[in-house]
């Protein structure tokens, strides 16, 4: 039998050098750019990883910069060193030649932020790693940054921007603490168990998971809810329960010049639609033979570099002829007299220059 967890059902990610890189590479342009970087993350595990990465990484080795943790992220450090003749062999080995942690002497310092020191952070670039159940408003203090706050990808983190305009940028970043899909079954498929039951992850991404052919083939799956009394057979008798139906059916047309992809309406009752079709704009690429549609978010549209996405060319509330100073000035519209963001859509759209 093998428990596991299914944070990312059948996601497929980067491999996790790739993830590393691009993360730092984004925190030397911040560093670069005068910025300093906030990070709240849980207080074991993804803290300690951003400290090996940023201490360990060729942007940062050597570099005057301070890396200041805080709360029970900086506990979380010193639960670890208790630990550190269980880590693998590349941590000890690191430790062996500098501190895993604190470290005033080699470049970058790492140090444990104290409360006197509060007011004058973030006045120079730095990088902070704080608890993320903290007001991170308590750090980005008018007379400091500008700051970039970078957020795991998959969060429940609200940051008010209002509070200080123009200081904080949010973004967020991926670094993978689970297996993606493809990892999951791999792994499955090296144990060979007779049950798998998945936890730890939404409903969708379990059935997800679920209904692979590859699993359902060969394993017994389940994926229960909390609380429900699962039974675990052994033998040889294989019967496998019906996986249940994530695919749809759609249809495609090739017009002169656009494509366009029609799927029943039944997908929208999927609690991940809404999130999928946040501004109505999408990105495809292949993926073998196979192409992946993903939704674009407000937050990442607004984050896009200007050489990705160009403004004029997409049909949005910033080209929209009807909007001005951020608000809707078309009855035929129904975010008449909204205030609306700019990457936004809706039917009424007419753009700008068509009018000129």
């Amino acid at each position: 039998m093998l428990i596991i967890e299914g944070t990312y059902g059948t996601s497929r990610h980067p491999h996790r050098r790739n993830q590393e890189n691009q993360l730092a590479e984004r925190i030397n342009r911040a560093i670069a750019d005068r910025y300093s970087v906030l990070m709240p993350t849980p207080a074991l595990g993804l803290g300690q990883e951003l400290l090996m990465l940023l201490r360990s990484h060729h942007h940062f080795t050597g570099r005057d910069l301070d890396i200041w943790v805080n709360g029970a992220v900086a506990i979380g450090c010193d639960a670890y060193l208790e630990l550190l003749p269980h880590f693998p062999p590349s941590v000890q080995n690191f430790a062996r030649h500098q501190p895993l942690f604190w470290d005033e002497r080699i470049r970058p310092r790492v140090r444990r932020l104290q409360p006197q020191q509060r007011g004058n952070v973030g006045k120079f670039p730095c990088i902070i790693l704080t608890d993320s159940t903290q007001d991170l408003n308590e750090y980005c203090q008018p007379d400091t940054g500008p700051w970039l706050i970078l957020l795991p990808e998959k969060t429940d983190i609200k940051i008010n921007t209002d509070r200080f305009p123009g200081i904080i940028t949010v973004e967020t970043y991926l670094l993978a603490q689970h297996s993606d899909g493809p990892g999951t079954t791999q792994l499955i498929h090296n144990l060979r168990p007779q049950h798998i039951i998945f936890v730890h992850a939404s409903p969708t991404y379990l059935a997800d998971l679920t209904s692979l052919d590859e699993l359902q083939n060969r394993y017994h799956v389940h994926s229960p809810a909390v609380g429900t009394l699962v039974e675990l057979p052994i033998g040889e008798t294989f019967l496998q329960p019906a996986a249940p139906e994530t695919n749809y059916e759609g249809e495609l047309t090739e017009l002169e010049t656009v494509v366009t992809i029609t799927l029943p309406d039944a997908i929208t009752a999927d609690p991940r639609w809404r999130q999928f079709a946040d501004t109505g704009l999408i990105e495809a690429r292949w993926q073998g033979e196979e192409l992946v549609l993903r939704g674009l978010s407000q937050r990442e549209l607004l984050n896009q570099s200007s050489d990705r996405y160009i403004w004029s060319e997409v049909d949005c509330c910033g080209t929209c002829r009807h909007q001005r100073g951020q608000r809707c000035w078309n009855p035929a519209s129904p975010l008449y007299n909204f205030k609306v963001t700019l990457d936004g859509y809706c039917p009424a759209f007419e753009r700008a220059n068509d009018s000129q």
